[in-house]
């Protein structure tokens, strides 16, 4: 079975929780796409552990992680994590495997990327990682690949700073790069996840651009940059948070409004309530309601066959809740998620209510034993979306999750 798990909003949906789970039945965990910007949070018994480059399965001692070719490699922020992980008991050795195809973050490209990004007139808002640098190289032909550090043709085309950041690095890359492609089809009949980086909304060619991740965090992204053919995935699974986050500049139609005392009131609550600050930056989340025609698009164009919610705890305490249900641009209303970012920046949700629970989620162990309310705001996403939730996260821990085997 190969699965694919990609975030269905803007990123931060938790993803990182919803992997660490599913690879209980798993033996090889792919992260097919972006790079150290991505940031994974997953609670482990009284640990906590921030992830970044390394697939968020990694936790169980028995897995096997997979860094793919859609991936750009930080190799220094990978070893650090390598690092922080094996001093806390978790050993990578034997099991961590990098695709010789992936892509290599330099230094230079960092910095470029800071300097790029301040000096646009309308910035992007990145995490000043080099990821979009990195893309940018690659797509021009001028990246350097895993591979190619036995190349010395090409090692000699780089600067002295570059091939001297290399040569720390690059025996400890070699000894963990693989042909991915090969290695998967050698081990076709395992149970493998697919974890993708940011979420739908933010795909090159399908999101907010260029408001957008560099690199592919749609569920096709599974294929090129697991290495697998497209017909070779089981079933998508897309995770989105009971309300809707988005680090970083771009179109946010739900976007709680500041100077609205009542939604600036929510918007602090629900980023406080759901520790909305980003793994990566620490910047604070901005915040909204559940932006339902998003969802649906991404739904659509992702095929998702089941949805996974998450924080839907953080309304907890609410007596009523609301999401978007179409777009009113111009005096006329819609539900089709446009590409255009005047139009998008310019969009009033149309918001419908729905009552609160009122009824901590914690101590619910079983999806039929949901409050009727917040099992009647689960039944109208599924019928506005036209997919099943299959997956409740009602809290941080592995255990504080509710599978509706039904709808497996």
């Amino acid at each position: 079975m190969k699965t694919v798990v990609i975030g269905a909003q803007w990123g931060d949906e938790g993803k990182g929780k919803i992997v660490d789970y599913l690879a209980r039945d798993a033996q090889i965990i792919v992260r097919f796409s972006g790079g150290a910007n991505a940031g994974h949070t997953i609670v482990s018994g009284s640990e906590q552990y921030a992830l970044h480059l390394i697939p968020s399965g990694a936790l169980y001692g028995d897995k096997t992680v997979v860094l793919g070719a859609g991936m750009v490699i930080d190799p220094k922020a990978l070893f650090d994590e390598i690092d922080m992980l094996e001093q806390r008991g978790i050993s990578l050795h034997g099991r961590l495997f990098i695709s010789d195809r992936a892509h290599i973050v330099l230094p230079r490209y960092i910095e470029i990327d800071k300097e790029r990004d301040a000096a646009r007139k309308k910035p992007i808002g990145t995490t000043g990682r080099g990821i979009g640098i990195t893309y940018s190289m690659k797509s021009d032909r001028d990246g350097i690949r895993v591979a190619d550090l036995a190349w010395q043709e090409k090692l000699d085309e780089l600067s002295a700073a570059d091939r001297s950041f290399l040569e720390c690095y690059a025996e400890r890359l070699s000894a963990c790069a693989i042909d991915v492609c090969a290695y998967l089809s050698l081990h076709n009949d395992k149970n493998i996840l697919f974890e993708g980086a940011q979420g739908a909304l933010l795909d090159l060619d399908l999101g907010t651009y260029p408001y957008a991740s560099s690199g592919i965090s749609a569920a096709a992204g599974a294929s090129l940059g697991g290495c697998v053919g497209p017909r070779a995935l089981d079933c998508i699974l897309g995770v989105f948070k009971a309300y809707s986050t988005r680090v970083g500049n771009g179109p946010f139609p739900t976007e709680f409004r500041a100077a609205d005392e009542t939604e600036g009131s929510l918007c602090q609550f629900i980023r406080e309530t759901g520790r909305e600050y980003g793994v990566t930056t620490g910047r604070p989340r901005r915040c909204g309601y559940l932006d339902l025609v998003a969802l649906r698009y991404a739904c659509r164009v992702n095929s998702i066959d089941k949805l996974i919610l998450t924080h839907l705890d953080v309304y907890d305490t609410l007596s009523e809740i609301k999401a978007c249900t179409a777009y009113r641009i111009n005096g006329h209303e819609t539900t089709d998620f446009p590409a255009s970012i005047p139009a998008l920046s310019h969009a009033e949700p149309v918001l419908q209510r729905f009552d609160g629970w009122q009824t901590p989620l914690g101590a619910v162990t079983h999806f039929n034993a949901l409050p009727a309310a917040a099992q009647a705001y689960i039944a109208f996403i599924e019928e506005f979306c036209q997919t099943p939730v299959s997956i409740v996260s009602v809290g941080y821990e592995r255990n504080a999750t509710l599978v509706r085997e039904e709808k497996l």
